[in-house]
C-alpha cells in the first residue's frame, strides 16, 4: 500500500507539476511560427528539467534509455516512420480515398518542422520517459503500457471527439510506439518514427492533425468512403491506418519477444 501511494504521488507531482509550470509562462510574439516554436519549446524544457530532477531522486534506480543503441535506433525508427506514413498515404491516395487539392505557401517552413519535432520529443519523453520506466521497474511492463497508453490517449482529445475509430487509431499507434521502443531499447526509435509521421503527414501532406495553427504545404480532401478515407480527419481517421498500426505493432512485438528469448 505504501509503495502504491508513493508511486502515485510521484506520478501526480511529475505530471501535474509539469503541466502547471508549462502553462503559466507567457509567450508574447506576433509571428505565428516563432510563437509556435516557443509554445513547444517551453513545455519541453520544463519536462526535461522535471525528468532530470525525478531521475536524481530515484538515485539511479530508474533510467531512460536514450543513447544506448542510438545509431541503430535512429535508423530503425526512421525506416519505421517512412513505412508507416508512406504506406498509409500511398494506399489512400492511390485508391482515390484522399486527394491533394491545393498547394500552400508556408513561410519559415524549417521552423514549423523543428517545432513539430520538439513536440514529438516532448510527447515521447512524457509518455515513455520517467513515468513509463518508473511503473515498469516498480511494478511491471504491462502496467506501464496500460497507464501510459491511457495518458497518451487522453492527451489527444481531438481523437476522442472524432469518434471510436480515431480513438482506436491513437491507442494502436501508442502501442506500436511502445513495441518499437522496447524492441530497439532506445527512446530515439519512437521519436524518429513519430516525428516522420507528424512532419510528413501533417506539415507536408495536411492529412494528420497537429495544433490548429500548424500550416501544411498541401491540403487534402476526403473523396471516398468515410471508413476508408477518414472523412474530416483524413489519414489518421482511416481504418487503413488501424490495419497498418496493428501490423507494425505486431512486427516490433515479435522482434521484442525474439530479443527476450535470446536472453534466456
Amino acid at each position: 500500500m505504501k509503495k502504491a501511494l508513493i508511486t502515485f504521488l510521484k506520478i501526480f507531482i511529475f505530471f501535474f507539476g509539469w503541466a502547471v509550470l508549462s502553462g503559466v509562462i507567457d509567450i508574447p510574439n506576433e509571428n505565428p511560427a516563432i510563437w509556435r516554436f516557443t509554445a513547444e519549446l517551453i513545455p519541453f524544457v520544463v519536462l526535461v528539467l522535471f525528468t532530470v530532477v525525478f531521475l536524481f531522486i530515484e538515485r539511479g534506480e530508474v533510467k531512460i534509455p536514450v543513447t544506448e543503441n542510438g545509431i541503430k535506433g535512429t535508423m530503425v525508427g526512421m525506416l519505421a516512420g517512412v513505412v508507416w506514413i508512406g504506406l498509409s498515404a500511398t494506399i489512400l491516395l492511390a485508391s482515390k480515398q484522399l486527394e491533394i487539392v491545393e498547394k500552400n505557401d508556408v513561410p519559415l517552413l524549417w521552423l514549423w518542422i523543428l517545432s513539430a519535432f520538439i513536440n514529438v520529443t516532448m510527447q515521447e519523453l512524457l509518455i515513455r520517459g520517467y513515468l513509463y520506466q518508473l511503473l515498469k521497474i516498480k511494478y511491471n511492463l504491462a502496467l506501464a503500457i496500460v497507464v501510459t497508453t491511457i495518458i497518451f490517449t487522453l492527451l489527444h482529445g481531438g481523437a476522442i471527439e472524432a469518434g471510436f475509430l480515431s480513438v482506436v487509431n491513437v491507442i494502436t499507434m501508442c502501442l506500436f510506439m511502445t513495441a518499437l521502443y522496447e524492441s530497439e531499447r532506445t527512446m530515439i526509435a519512437p521519436i524518429m518514427a513519430h516525428a516522420i509521421w507528424n512532419v510528413i503527414g501533417a506539415i507536408v501532406l495536411g492529412g494528420v492533425s497537429l495544433a490548429d495553427d500548424y500550416p501544411s504545404l498541401y491540403s487534402m480532401a476526403a473523396l471516398g468512403n468515410k471508413l476508408l478515407s477518414g472523412g474530416d480527419y483524413k489519414i489518421e481517421g482511416s481504418i487503413v491506418v488501424l490495419i497498418i498500426n496493428i501490423g507494425l505493432m505486431l512486427l516490433f512485438y515479435t522482434r521484442y519477444k525474439s530479443r527476450q528469448a535470446k536472453k534466456h
